[in-house]
């Protein structure tokens, strides 16, 4: 099976000029077979990009990426009803379901499960395969043990599967808006404080330590996830996609290098070693994948 290399929707509330911008420049420079679109964290930051929404899809459509359209991950209000039903409704384009919500609309059309679903066994493959999944991507809390197995199980499927290999880690969703409420302010009037960290606002340890990161209702590792050297063994354990989630440093650069990994053009140092130079400023971390702590880093 031919791997594919992904891109994961934007969560963070960046400028929607810069949105368009960086959505560009993927459409012309990075070599990514999927592009994935839509609101994941808040409802109300929607609107925002609905005006730049129409060429963006034909940008990206004209460069030749496949787009999916993915749902919120976290359904509290009408406001986020009404959003899900908005995208999981369509039938314009392939959907991916982040939240249970959104599957009523889907009517066992086909369609992707995000990793803010919990997949975490084979029984939950066998359900979302036979409600009309054609790929799932896997919570990025999954060990290696784990999916290796859910990699066995998903062949007979006739599932593909899909692991983030860089980006902030997604942890936790909340009712709560945590940016408001670091600026003093409620979540129904927050005025998009949130625009003020493109990469999430850092979170630091009683200590001073930097532990975590928040964007909006989420909750992220401080960490950024590479799973540049584990990218042999998940390809040998059936994994066919593999998600690169966007920061506002060097995201196109990211993709690059792991494109060349794909094809054998980088080793998983060489790959590791660029993405020092042209990402994120943060530690890198793969704890999850070994069982460990997930900030926890193993060479």
């Amino acid at each position: 099976m031919t791997p594919q290399l992904t891109l994961g929707p934007v969560l963070y509330n960046w400028a929607p000029e810069h949105w368009r911008d960086f959505y560009f420049q993927v459409a012309d420079e990075a070599p990514v077979d999927t592009v994935f679109l839509g609101e994941v964290v808040c409802s109300k930051r929607a609107a925002l990009f609905d005006p730049y929404l129409e060429e963006v899809v034909a940008r990206l459509e004209n460069a030749g990426k496949k787009l999916v359209f993915s749902t919120l991950a976290e359904v509290t209000s009408t406001i986020d009803r009404r959003l899900v039903e908005r995208v999981a409704a369509s039938d314009e384009f392939f959907i991916e379901a982040n939240d249970a919500s959104a599957l009523s609309y889907l009517d066992g059309r086909p369609h992707a499960i995000g990793p803010y679903m919990n997949v975490y066994n084979e029984d939950s493959l066998d359900f979302f395969a036979g409600n009309g999944a054609r790929s799932i991507c896997l919570p990025p809390e999954m060990p290696a043990s784990g999916i290796a197995a859910m990699g066995r199980q998903a062949a007979e499927l006739g599932l593909d599967l899909e692991v983030q290999v860089y980006g902030r880690i997604p942890l936790a969703l909340s009712a709560r808006c945590y940016h408001a409420r670091a600026h003093d302010r409620t979540k129904d009037s927050c005025q998009f404080v949130c625009d003020k960290d493109p990469d999430g606002m850092v979170l630091n340890t009683l200590e001073g330590r930097a532990f975590l990161a928040v964007n909006g209702i989420q909750t992220q590792s401080y960490t950024c996830l590479n799973l540049a050297n584990e990218l042999d063994e998940l390809g040998a354990f059936g994994i066919s996609r593999f998600r690169v989630s966007p920061q506002s440093t060097g995201t196109v650069a990211v993709t690059k290098s792991f494109h060349a990994l794909l094809n054998k053009e980088l080793s998983p140092a060489e790959a590791s070693a660029k993405l020092c130079e042209i990402g994120l400023d943060v530690p890198f971390s793969n704890g999850f994948y070994h069982q460990q702590s997930g900030f926890e880093w193993h060479a």
